[in-house]
């Protein structure tokens, strides 16, 4: 065993640091923490992006590839006014 220091180990400084910063996100309401811990929405966008640029299979340039794309995230943002809200800001 090694005898104690006077100055604080590395791991020390780090933890005292960066924990405040990591447990950050139990402020946010729990029922919100349960749809942000996963990539899900983000990962369904992308995957609708896909299959719908699969389809047209060639650009001319990239403004049209962004016109796509901006047209089927705004059908979609469209769409979800209608639905339940994926957050509601009045949970607790």
């Amino acid at each position: 065993m090694q005898p104690a220091t006077r100055s604080p180990p590395r791991l020390t400084d780090w933890l005292q640091n960066n924990v405040p910063e990591a447990l950050t996100v139990l402020r946010i309401p729990a029922a919100h923490r349960r749809r942000l811990r996963t990539t899900n929405g983000l990962e369904r966008l992308n995957k609708e992006i896909k299959r719908r640029t699969q389809v047209a299979k060639l650009f001319p340039n990239e403004a049209s590839l962004l016109r796509l794309a901006s047209a089927v995230l705004s059908e979609i943002s469209d769409d979800g006014e209608t639905y339940r809200a994926y957050l509601n800001m009045e949970a607790r």
